[in-house]
């Protein structure tokens, strides 16, 4: 049971974001795949990437844990989700914050030389984690992640509702009873063993997460002690929820909308309606950066998009009249 204690202060800064980050996600997708019974909301899921897992993600693949907890990518690279940006946090990560994520984890001992190279800096070692981080994401995650972020976000809706409505009192209970009980001025939630967090005044994140079931995780950096504590709720809590998520967004590009723009550029703006990079969408489409640059400028010149630039990555996002446009086909 993990027990947590909240003062006045932590309820009034107790909050919910919106992902723990691609990064992250793409983890917990391995994690889920590697059960060896797997709950039927995400066995449709499985059936469609567990063989397209190729070599190319074993870099990732090889730290996931005999026992115990995981790899921290949320600490390690933050949440954003874009998986270019975690990318970029992962080779910029200090060495000394990569050693100290990878020590808890209980890597299988013919990957042990490998962890070692990635914790003690090797730059060769980190790239191919990084690329290993990409195609996992490209295969296990890119293809529902536009579905995917639109759960989140009801989720985060619902949650949201619950507070207006009941302030976080009542948010707190809402959590996924009977596995959560809020006793005040403790939340109990129920966890593979004892655990007991004073939150001192920082307050809790409730983050939703797609590639959990009926399982928790209290994420914090226990370096440092001004961290906020972040608790994974899985955001998906019934088979036909996630039935709904298996159906990559683009396919309506078959309907009447791929007709009006053509079948690849309906299906880029439809990956763009939650936002993307360009490689994101390259890897979505399955086209080349090259042709993912004429869609994307067809689709701005027509004012269905945006594209913007953050950091050393460039984003599309659906504007007003493109969602429009989405929802008609919808």
């Amino acid at each position: 049971m993990l027990r947590i204690y909240f003062t006045a202060e932590d309820l009034a800064r107790t909050r919910v974001a919106s992902t723990i980050g691609a990064a992250a996600e793409t983890y917990y997708s391995l994690e889920m795949l590697c059960r060896r019974s797997l709950p039927v909301p995400f066995q449709r899921w499985r059936a469609t990437v567990a063989g397209r897992l190729g070599e190319d993600t074993g870099p990732l693949t090889a730290l996931m844990p005999a026992r115990g907890p995981g790899l921290d990518l949320l600490a390690l690279v933050g949440d954003s989700p874009d998986i270019d940006h975690a990318v970029e946090a992962l080779l910029r990560a200090p060495r000394i914050r990569v050693r100290r994520e990878l020590e808890p984890v209980a890597v299988r001992p013919a990957h042990m030389s490998w962890a070692r190279a990635v914790a003690e800096g090797d730059a060769d070692a980190r790239r191919l984690l990084a690329a290993g981080l990409v195609a996992c994401h490209r295969v296990a995650v890119a293809p529902y992640w536009a579905a995917s972020q639109s759960q989140l976000d009801v989720v985060r809706a619902q949650y949201a509702r619950t507070f207006l409505e009941g302030g976080v009192d009542a948010l707190l209970a809402s959590l996924s009873p009977p596995l959560v009980r809020w006793r005040p001025p403790v939340l109990e939630v129920r966890y593979p063993r004892p655990v007991e967090v004073h939150l001192g005044g920082r307050g809790l994140i409730l983050v939703p997460t797609l590639f959990s079931w009926r399982e928790f995780s209290l994420l914090y950096d226990p370096y440092d002690d001004a961290s906020v504590p972040r608790l994974t709720v899985p955001a998906v809590t019934d088979p036909a929820t996630g039935a709904a998520l298996w159906h990559p967004r683009g396919s309506v590009a078959d309907g009447a909308l791929g007709v009006l723009l053509g079948r690849t550029r309906a299906a880029a703006l439809r990956v763009a309606a939650d936002g993307c990079s360009t490689t994101e969408l390259a890897a979505r489409l399955g086209v080349s950066l090259a042709a993912v640059s004429q869609h994307t400028k067809a689709l701005r010149d027509a004012r269905l998009i945006t594209t913007s630039r953050r950091g050393g990555s460039v984003l599309h996002m659906a504007t007003a009249l493109g969602r429009e446009l989405l929802d008609g086909n919808r």
